[in-house]
């Protein structure tokens, strides 16, 4: 079998092997690929496998050799599954390899909100502690979790890991979801309704899919249902934002602040409204490339492909 990696640099970096997945075939790997390129770069190979690189139904009628396209991510909204599903190929995704991962840097954004360890490190780093005429500063509100109550959208497994961690904190956690799980609640955690999370929540921290009903949930609308000074975090996906109502309400704020590590087009572009907006951490989509969740994610990856070599294919989306 010939399979080919349109995009593997940022699963493998260099840190990571790809020989689990060369002892199953004839393996090419390209750390990128253009859009110009993708059809020459599949070539006759069987078993595609992507991140990014988008596969159309035009590049499926120039590449008819295809059986298998595999996505070195949770999400698969590059794949035209529809199309792919005509022609009998399977689309296997990898959805859980970075649940401990999302929820830890979800945390970690939290954290830097309620410390600023970065910019106080930088401070004594510029002499200000050495000449400071106390005994000590700060520069930034230090907030302190306990007691407080972060609200979910999105309460599966990492939503759940995130919950777990903020109880951890000591922390009251209001959980949405459409599917409810009751052994999930105990004295610190519950489920909620939208309203009710909007209008109690200290943290609202974003862990659902991105559909139609949940595209835009953080809008101007629902922001004034929230506490004033809200701090919000979203690290699952950029468009379950209006940036333009975040910017707004960042800078007159009624958001106290916000830990992004996505935004609504990736890479994110230089008239993106949330560059600018007072107290807003925006890091580049990082929150699951701990070398060890990429590296549950390269063993599921080959898991996936050997199962469909096997006539048992796994995780499949179409």
């Amino acid at each position: 079998m010939k399979i080919v990696v349109l995009d593997g640099y940022t699963e493998n970096p260099g840190d990571l092997s790809w020989d689990n997945l060369e002892k199953l075939g004839e393996l090419t790997v390209y750390d990128r690929t253009a859009p110009e390129d993708i059809v020459e770069r599949i070539g006759n190979a069987q078993a595609v496998i992507v991140n990014k690189v988008p596969i159309t139904e035009e590049t499926l009628k120039h590449c008819p050799e295809i059986r298998y396209i595999g996505v070195l991510a949770t999400g698969y909204n590059v794949i035209d599954i529809k199309a792919a599903r005509k022609r009998n190929i399977p689309v296997c995704n990898i959805p859980t390899y970075g649940t401990t991962a999302v929820g830890q840097f979800a945390m970690a954004m939290l954290l830097e909100i309620c410390h600023h360890t970065a910019h106080h490190s930088q401070a004594v780093h510029e002499g200000r502690w050495e000449n400071n005429p106390d005994w000590c500063f700060w520069d930034y509100p230090l907030i302190e979790l306990a007691g407080k109550t972060m609200g979910i959208i999105g309460y599966g497994r990492i939503g759940q890991n995130t919950g777990r961690l903020a109880q951890a904190f000591g922390m009251n956690v209001l959980a949405y979801d459409k599917f409810r799980n009751p052994e999930l609640v105990t004295e610190t955690c519950r489920y909620a309704g939208l309203e009710e999370l909007f209008s109690a929540s200290d943290v609202i921290s974003l862990h659902c899919p991105l559909f139609p009903e949940t595209e835009g949930i953080i809008n101007k609308q629902n922001i004034n249902k929230m506490k004033d000074g809200v701090i919000i975090l979203n690290n699952s996906r950029g468009p379950l934002i209006n940036e333009q109502d975040l910017r707004e309400a960042l800078d007159s704020g009624k958001v106290y602040a916000a830990g992004l590590d996505v935004v609504s087009a990736e890479p994110i572009r230089g008239d993106n409204p949330l560059l600018g907006a007072k107290n807003c951490i925006i890091t580049p989509h990082i929150s699951w490339a701990p070398k060890e969740s990429r590296q549950r994610l390269m063993n599921i990856a080959v898991e996936n492909l050997e199962a469909f070599m096997h006539g048992t294919p796994q995780n499949v989306v179409n």
